[in-house]
């Protein structure tokens, strides 16, 4: 059940028609890979109109910024999160953070063209980022990441391996953390296929006797990630800090 904070934040969306789409643990949440998240993240296209009714939405949660950056467009579009805390009775607390670009990422016409949307229990509809997008977005440097990948994946494939697309097998073959299900996944397709492999090249220990070199094959993918978002996010560390080194002696 979708608690009610959230329920309000997200009716206050749909109800302004902001292009917005869920993502961050309420999405995990969603995809049945978490229990429970206390945030309410959105990937938002940044066009003025947009903003405009996103602002309508905040201003009916009674949604102030709580941090560094400003919800300015230019922050938004260099890859920041702007961050938000509810006043609104119905979503008390209630913490809304909002982003347009991130590392890894298409931009957010290419998200909105994939998302899912979902049914919630008061018959409303909830727009999130499509699973694969979901987990690109996850690759991140925070190590509580990498555990809920694994198991977004993990849920999607024990749902569907027995009436499997082409489209999900390779999605498996290219996301998938486990070695063990990796392995099975081979076997049962009789092999992975060659593109594949040049998509990612760990993929040829996915066979049979070779769970040790696929499980440290997958430890250095993991540590190349989380290198390359460490890279990504200094530039952006190093503005938020001077945003609040200048706000604390303004």
């Amino acid at each position: 059940m979708i608690p009610n904070p959230i329920r309000k934040v997200l009716s206050s969306i749909q109800q302004h028609q902001v292009r917005a789409l869920l993502m961050g643990g309420q999405a995990c949440v969603l995809y049945g890979a978490a229990e429970f998240s206390r945030d309410t993240d959105f990937t938002i296209l940044s066009s003025p109109g947009n903003l405009t009714r996103l602002r309508r939405a905040l201003d009916d949660l009674r949604a102030e910024v709580i941090a560094v950056p400003p919800f300015e467009p230019k922050y938004l579009r260099k890859g920041h999160a702007v961050h938000f805390r509810c006043r609104h009775p119905e979503a008390a607390g209630m913490r809304i953070d909002v982003m347009t670009k991130m590392r890894g990422v298409e931009p957010f016409s290419k998200l909105w063209s994939r998302r899912t949307t979902m049914s919630l229990e008061n018959d409303s509809a909830c727009e999130v980022i499509s699973l694969p997008d979901l987990v690109k977005a996850k690759k991140t440097q925070r190590d509580r990441d990498w555990p809920m990948i694994r198991r977004l994946i993990e849920v999607h494939y024990f749902e569907n391996r027995g009436h499997s697309t082409r489209q999900q097998i390779h999605f498996w073959f290219l996301e998938l953390r486990t070695p063990e299900l990796l392995i099975e996944l081979g076997e049962t397709q009789d092999g992975v296929p060659q593109h594949l492999v040049l998509k990612r090249r760990l993929l040829r220990f996915a066979k049979r006797g070779t769970a040790l070199e696929l499980s440290k094959a997958m430890m250095d993918e993991e540590a190349a990630e989380r290198t390359a978002d460490r890279q990504y996010w200094a530039p952006l560390k190093a503005e938020l800090e001077r945003l609040r080194h200048t706000r604390t002696h303004a």
